[in-house]
């Protein structure tokens, strides 16, 4: 089959996170399972517009803002070619696609976002999005298949109007850690990975170091990802008196990234809602344990409560809890390992395979 993906991002996109690292795993193993499958996404400079990358074809189009109505437009008068199966990735947002075209569809959503309308977007375009998203979403695609990352998703999913049974559970997958050549921090060094975006909530994890560098004057953060909210979060580091403390990595490689997953003691995981939380597991192949909201949904599941992390109510708790960890080395330790078994138990062929038997499905 020709298999089109039509997300907002990728992952080569400054932007881009643990929904398009899913979004590509799964579409390379479709490709090793002998389909043609093309990715639609929004154009950024990071990338060429048209390009093939381990045999998926990426078709970079308009900005953030308009690809929905291009991607729309493109597939409605077969600009991608003979589409015979369409993956509509939803992030807040569908892209119509069951208007656009007579071949199948299937909709992935990581997570419902709720939570996040009221905070990104204040006023009538929040309550906009929120009402295609739980409203109209659930209508017109309400005899899709739908595939989604956890039970949590599933749960919400249902309670928007989906039916049950035409939502299936795929996982994430974690990658094997690689090699890195850096020790365990000497001194205590806190993580948060991902868009700096305000409902990722970085302010929390500055709030715990504050309170870390309390006991111990030394402690650091790192920050990494980038994204628009990233001067209100240096405004934020500088009013609370650690802007020495917090470093803002931005964008970084892979190696980069796992080199600090590796050295850091604790990774927080603030954000409002996720749908299982990709970065728990990148952190938990070097044996680095999160702290994380169950609020937050997805987290229940990549986290093991007091075996492979630690989930906890609100910011006060989160501090905390941070700084508990800190001081017990041992309960970090034992956590530590566990986020590291945790981590091995969900692998990506795994996910390819349940991926792909869903579309059959």
């Amino acid at each position: 089959m020709h298999i089109l993906f039509c997300n907002w991002r990728d992952t080569r996109n400054p932007e881009g996170g643990g929904s398009e690292h899913y979004v590509e795993t799964m579409a390379r193993g479709l490709v090793e399972r002998g389909h043609q499958v093309t990715i639609a996404c929004a154009r950024h400079d990071g990338a060429p517009d048209d390009e093939v990358v381990d045999g998926v074809r990426f078709v970079r189009r308009g900005s953030k803002l308009d690809i929905y109505v291009l991607t729309f437009l493109r597939l409605l008068t077969r600009r991608y070619g003979r589409v015979d199966l369409v993956v509509d990735v939803q992030n807040g947002l569908p892209f119509f696609t069951r208007w656009a075209t007579r071949a199948r569809v299937v909709v992935l959503v990581h997570h419902v976002h709720r939570e996040q309308w009221p905070v990104v977007y204040p006023g009538l375009v929040g309550r906009v999005g929120w009402w295609i998203e739980s409203r109209l979403a659930p209508r017109l695609y309400r005899r899709s298949r739908y595939v989604t990352v956890s039970a949590a998703s599933k749960a919400e999913l249902v309670e928007l109007g989906v039916d049950r049974d035409r939502i299936r559970i795929v996982h994430n997958g974690n990658d094997p850690a690689p090699r890195v050549d850096v020790e365990r921090s000497d001194v205590p060094r806190l993580v948060v990975l991902g868009r700096l975006v305000p409902h990722k909530q970085v302010e929390h994890a500055i709030d715990a170091l504050v309170a870390v560098r309390r006991t111990h004057p030394g402690a650091v953060l790192d920050v990494v990802g980038s994204g628009w909210w990233d001067e209100q979060l240096h405004d934020y580091a500088r009013e609370a008196g650690v802007s020495d403390a917090v470093v803002f990595h931005g964008h970084v490689d892979d190696t980069t990234k796992h080199a600090l997953l590796a050295q850091a003691w604790i990774m927080l995981l603030p954000s409002l809602k996720e749908g299982w939380g990709i970065v728990v597991g990148e952190a938990g192949a070097h044996g680095t344990p999160t702290v994380a909201y169950a609020s937050a949904g997805g987290t229940t599941e990549s986290i093991d409560h007091k075996d492979s992390g630690l989930l906890v109510e609100d910011r006060d708790e989160l501090v905390r809890a941070t700084c508990d960890l800190v001081t017990d080395h041992e309960w970090r330790t034992f956590l530590g390992e566990g986020a590291r078994t945790k981590a091995a138990t969900f692998t990506w062929g795994a996910s390819q395979a349940a991926f792909a038997a869903a579309l059959d499905d």
